[in-house]
């Protein structure tokens, strides 16, 4: 049974993720701040292949240390995908440094260094996947959320050059850029916002999280093998 590591697994997209990857006979690595009912529960009613680790990517020094941890209790690890993100959205120009700082340091630093780490393992079998989840903010941009963007741009600059370093070792890299889902992230765009986001698309409505969270499962299969290095859109085709 291969193990999966997933960052931001307490809710939203990580938690059905998770779901997703236990329902394909995947061991899911759970890892988030704190341990939702939701998460708590998924693990009780999966002993044998669902556990929760404790970690807050803001202390990007002790990632290594974490990583020796899950590998030495679960052995090699197969996949990972990162998640975990926050979000905060602002006028640059009256942002707080600080929150410019969390924003690359847990978006674009903390999943750099944790693929670093984990790809080892994957490097040893020669074998392995990694997807790491973007935005199509990436792309488009929004106003408000320029650092978001540029941290979510930053991920597929690196998919692109990784996923030609590990190639040769059957390792593929692909993010999953999706559109607006209806998220803990998004839960302040409401009324007039989202119902022009939602005309945007030309299926009239937003994509799910059930929708990402397939895509991902998809890249972590087989049937994905000859896929890497590409940005895949999950927008219900708000970008067409």
């Amino acid at each position: 049974m291969d193990n999966v590591v997933v960052t931001g697994a307490s809710k939203g997209l990580g938690l059905a993720v998770c779901s997703y990857l236990l329902k394909e006979g995947y061991r899911v690595i759970g890892i988030a701040r704190t341990e939702s009912d939701e998460l708590k529960t998924l693990s009780e009613g999966n002993p044998d292949s669902m556990f929760y680790v404790q970690y807050d990517f803001k202390d990007t020094a002790n990632i290594h240390e974490m990583v020796k941890s899950i590998t030495g209790t679960h052995g090699h690890i197969y996949g990972l995908v990162n998640n975990a993100a926050v979000g905060h959205d602002g006028v640059l120009g009256t942002m707080h440094e600080k929150q410019i700082c969390e924003l690359i340091q847990v978006n674009v630093e903390a999943p750099i260094l944790l693929t670093k780490y984990i790809s080892r393992s994957m490097l040893m079998n020669r074998r392995g996947r990694i997807v790491n989840i973007s935005s199509i903010i990436a792309s488009t941009g929004f106003s408000g959320l320029s650092v978001y963007g540029a941290a979510k741009a930053a991920l597929n600059g690196f998919t692109k050059s990784l996923s030609r370093e590990l190639g040769k070792a059957g390792i593929t890299v692909n993010s999953v850029a999706p559109g607006y889902m209806e998220t803990a992230m998004t839960s302040g765009l409401k009324g007039d916002k989202l119902e022009s986001i939602k005309r945007r698309s030309p299926l009239g409505h937003l994509a799910t999280v059930e929708d990402v969270a397939n895509t991902v499962v998809f890249l972590m299969s087989e049937k994905a093998k000859n896929m890497t290095g590409t940005i895949v859109t999950v927008d219900a085709g708000s970008t067409a």
